[in-house]
């Protein structure tokens, strides 16, 4: 087990400007949930942005990334800096032996992803991808159903993964800025959809194929607003990924259709947790072939999108503890990246694009 001298996994933190950095940080403060995580040290290039979130969280904000992750004290860092400078803050963590949770993308070219994986295995450090879906209990119980055979043979999934800030003025003009700017996040379906082809992998496998159509259809503020890719999976199954930044209430977030069953997930995503919804529903739902009445799960909705990111921090910490080998490898992050690259491919030059 990797700890500090005071017997916890001691947290550097390598940026606070994407902004689930302090959602982080905040769960792994209650020393009722974390007794055994410390948070040491942290850096950031915005000056004040680092020192109103370090005085929050009682952490020592350092001048450099460096002096971070040779901080004796440090065991791990968690790398939530702007996605094309990830590559750069995980070989240096690596080198420096410390263990690292990285918050999605893994990285904005598959170059960049590939001296990730390199570093990793050079300095053998642990490694994890921060993909909140993953720990969501309703996609878990999707993932147990599939693995079970529970609809058939799958011919469609749809998966809906949607935000509405591109219509926020905020977002658009605040700190959060960065997330539109081509070259630190290359767009907007390139961030957020990542989610949904991390989700698509972790179901289906890796695709074969993608066409897609990705543009700004009701904003002009980013590189583009609103997407859709259509993947072919390896038993010829066909994945539509539907992203948008300008959606302001939704439901459904998954359909599965297959020639036993169908399954339905609902307030599964940012707007459909916030959108209106009956008292006691549930957000999922088989019907079997034969079956007259859907079988209904009954697994808690969260009441907001931040529930969901509270569960990254503790399998992470029991992964660099020893106590797991639960992860999400940086293999794992390039396929995500390489999805939704081969799907701008595909929208710009009108093909398909094989993967």
């Amino acid at each position: 087990m990797t700890t500090n001298d005071t017997g916890r996994v001691g947290i550097g933190i390598l940026s606070f400007a994407h902004g689930h950095s302090n959602v982080y940080c905040q769960v792994m403060s209650d020393q009722t949930q974390f007794p055994d995580v410390e948070l040491v040290a942290a850096w950031d290039d915005n000056p004040a942005r680092g020192a109103a979130s370090a005085d929050r969280y009682h952490i020592a904000l350092r001048a450099t990334p460096a002096e971070v992750v040779n901080d004796p004290r440090v065991d791990a860092v968690i790398v939530t800096c702007e996605t094309n400078r990830h590559a750069e803050m995980i070989e240096l963590a690596a080198a420096a032996g410390k263990h690292i949770l990285c918050q999605k993308p893994l990285a904005t070219t598959l170059a960049d992803c590939d001296r990730i994986i390199a570093a990793i295995k050079q300095h053998g450090v642990k490694f994890s991808m921060a993909y909140q879906m993953r720990h969501d209990p309703v996609n878990q119980k999707i993932k147990q159903l599939l693995d079970e055979g529970a609809v058939g043979k799958v011919a469609v999934v749809r998966r809906r993964h949607s935000i509405g800030v591109l219509l926020d003025p905020n977002f658009v003009n605040g700190p959060t800025r960065w997330h539109i700017d081509p070259v630190a996040n290359v767009g907007m379906f390139f961030d957020d959809a990542t989610h949904a082809t991390d989700w698509f992998y972790w179901m289906l496998g890796k695709p074969r194929s993608v066409i897609a159509e990705i543009d700004n259809v009701v904003t002009n503020v980013a590189p583009d607003d609103n997407g859709v890719a259509v993947f072919r999976f390896g038993k010829g199954e066909m994945g539509i990924l539907l992203n948008s930044s300008t959606t302001l209430a939704a439901v459904s977030t998954t359909e599965i259709y297959g020639d036993q069953g169908t399954i339905v997930h609902d307030y599964g995503d940012g707007p459909a947790t916030a959108a209106p919804r009956p008292a006691g529903v549930r957000p999922l739902k088989l019907l079997r072939r034969g079956e007259s009445a859907w079988s209904e799960f009954d697994i808690p909705i969260p009441q907001s999108h931040a529930e969901r990111l509270m569960a990254i921090p503790r399998p992470f910490i029991n992964y660099v503890r020893g106590l797991t080998d639960q992860t999400i490898s940086a293999e794992e992050g390039r396929v995500a990246i390489e999805m939704v690259l081969g799907a701008y491919q595909a929208a710009k030059e009108g093909v398909r694009v094989a993967l």
